[in-house]
């Protein structure tokens, strides 16, 4: 097996000092991402850092990584976060409701049948990061929709270059949001966040502006439409809209 990733993972280099960075974003960059090639095999891991370097992203370097959407039950709106400013990749942005990483560390996350692993780290992340109890996003009632292949630079040197599992999730949660994690959350309906892209002065996440432009906002308009007898949206009702079993170049 040969491609850009793949040689890449071989020659990857981290050597960029981390001191003049908040103290716990740094600790967290030891967390060991699982590496990919472009079709998302798992060929190997390497520590955050390294991963999200430009030098070694410019090179084919390519990690795996979910975007998870929590969708309130009774009305459909989206739960949106803004990163916070301690963050050292794409610190003070929009985005979707968690975006992260099914990590090595974790015999679980590695998991790839039913896209297990990053199911469970899509429960574990909302748990550090939102404070959302486990028990509210029960792993088995993720739903996948897709996966997409992007690159993305924070600023000249970080950036992003994942092949990102797309996840939605109907629940009614408790919202203890970490500070050192989130800047601010709030619910937005389809127009408010039309709005919020609109509106000069606010900025996102590329994979999250990525998701809204090809998929997210006929998803949305999917799942409004398919309500239950009771009259609330369940991310169940969409299953399968998608062709998942590819990966989708951006």
């Amino acid at each position: 097996m040969s491609s850009r990733a793949v040689e890449a993972a071989k020659a990857a280099m981290a050597s960029i000092d981390l001191t003049g960075y908040d103290g716990e974003q740094a600790r967290l960059m030891d967390e060991r991402c699982i590496l990919v090639d472009e079709e998302d095999n798992a060929i190997g891991a390497m520590d955050k850092k390294t991963c999200h370097l430009m030098e070694n992203i410019n090179k084919g370097l390519l990690h795996r990584a979910f975007s998870a959407f929590v969708f309130r039950p009774s009305d459909g709106k989206l739960l949106l976060q803004q990163r916070a400013t301690e963050k050292i990749t794409f610190p003070d942005m929009w985005t979707n409701t968690c975006c992260s990483h099914p990590l090595d560390d974790f015999e679980e996350e590695k998991i790839e049948k039913d896209q297990l692993g990053v199911r469970v780290a899509a429960s574990r992340k909302l748990f550090h990061e939102l404070g959302i109890p486990q028990s509210q996003t029960p792993v088995d009632e993720f739903v996948y929709l897709t996966r997409i292949h992007y690159l993305a630079p924070s600023n000249g040197l970080w950036g992003e270059h994942e092949v990102d599992y797309i996840l939605f999730i109907t629940a009614d949660v408790t919202v203890e949001a970490n500070p050192n994690e989130i800047r601010d959350f709030k619910y937005v309906d389809k127009a408010e966040l039309q709005a919020m892209f609109a509106e000069e002065g606010n900025s996102f996440t590329p994979w999250f502006k990525l998701i809204a432009r090809d998929f997210l906002f006929g998803w949305w308009d999917e799942l409004l439409s398919r309500k239950g007898v009771d009259g609330k949206v369940a991310a169940a009702n969409i299953k399968g809209i998608i062709d998942g079993s590819k990966v989708v170049h951006m």
